[in-house]
């Protein structure tokens, strides 16, 4: 993708493109907003790199990720450095705060000094960064999540599939006034992915979710005591509560044990991620392991063959498959 190919779409000259894109010279408001337009439909990322290296990319691999606070994230930065360690390539991260805009900007500036590779989170993207990764001529792979199409290759786990599991083993132990804890399921739509798919298995079990509630900002320990002592205030009759990650289900669990709930004959409790921190606490929360240090690794793993050997084809879709560990919360089914 060329500065004469925006030339062409938006009608001005080359001249006048870059003088747009460079933010530059005395270009009218139209025809600043006709050539922004036709970069960003394009996909068009400019070249930072000067001279000699124009034509070239740098060893380095973009890794675009929601967030670091996330307990998830760092372990999958660790299968990456792992496998990019000992290689000419650096990992350099940018982080998204689940926002599809900011995305946008990260992977525009990101791109922009042509790196050899990108592992971006997610297979949701917005129209301008699908055409951006489309159009970057090199190693794409999207990690977490394999429910979609990838846009070159993916690595991760189906998280209906994971939530679908996650319900039939809360069946087959005798649970059936379920409620669900969890982020608001619209950015976050591994979230969103296994909240159907554990629905989904419950319906065909005969079962609805009874009680649902929701928190809008980042998982904590205190977030999970909040919201477990509300949707038990207002539903008591609940007896097994699924946490959309282990850090809510965490603070729910330390909760109901200062309560004295029996727990997991009473009320049974699940998370999701199997988190290493959280293995300390008095009781094992039963939980899914997400499979995240492997993600990173075979994420590194392909763009490091692809750099190495640029005639690899794709490989599609890798999808793990996650454990569910019934810890201490959960009636063994």
């Amino acid at each position: 993708m060329t500065l004469r190919d925006v030339s062409e779409a938006s009608g001005v000259s080359e001249m006048t493109v870059s003088r747009v894109l460079r933010n530059r010279g005395d270009v009218s408001e139209a025809t600043r907003q006709k050539v922004l337009l036709a970069a960003k439909r394009m996909g068009y990322v400019p070249n930072k790199i000067a001279g000699a290296l124009a034509s070239q990319r740098v060893n380095l691999v973009a890794v675009i990720i929601p967030s670091m606070s996330n307990m998830v994230f760092p372990e999958v930065m660790t299968g990456i450095s792992r496998v990019l360690e000992t290689s000419p390539l650096q990992p350099v991260v940018g982080i998204t705060d689940y926002q599809p805009e900011k995305e946008e900007k990260v992977l525009y500036e990101m791109l922009s000094w042509r790196p050899s590779g990108v592992i971006i989170a997610g297979l949701e993207h917005s129209d301008a960064s699908r055409a951006m990764l489309k159009a970057s001529g090199i190693p794409v792979v999207e990690i977490m999540d394999t429910d979609g199409t990838p846009i070159d290759a993916a690595v991760g786990i189906s998280h209906r599939r994971a939530g679908r599991e996650m319900a039939k083993s809360i069946l087959r132990a005798g649970y059936r006034k379920i409620g669900f804890l969890g982020t608001r399921l619209g950015a976050d739509h591994r979230a969103r992915k296994r909240f159907e798919g554990f629905t989904e298995a419950l319906a065909k079990g005969g079962i609805e979710i009874s009680d649902t509630e929701f928190y809008t900002q980042g998982s904590a320990l205190g977030k999970g005591r909040e919201m477990t002592q509300q949707i038990l205030a207002r539903s008591p009759e609940l007896d097994c509560l699924y946490y959309s990650n282990d850090i809510v289900g965490a603070g729910g669990l330390l909760w109901m044990m200062e309560q004295g709930y029996d727990i997991p004959d009473r009320i049974g409790l699940a998370g999701f991620n199997d988190v290493e921190l959280l293995q300390g606490l008095p009781r094992k929360l039963a939980t899914m392991d997400s499979c995240r240090t492997e993600i990173g690794r075979q994420a590194a793993e392909i763009i490091l063959e692809r750099v190495e050997a640029p005639d690899t084809p794709p490989r599609g879709k890798v999808e793990l498959t996650p454990r569910i560990n019934f810890g201490d919360t959960l009636r063994m089914s």
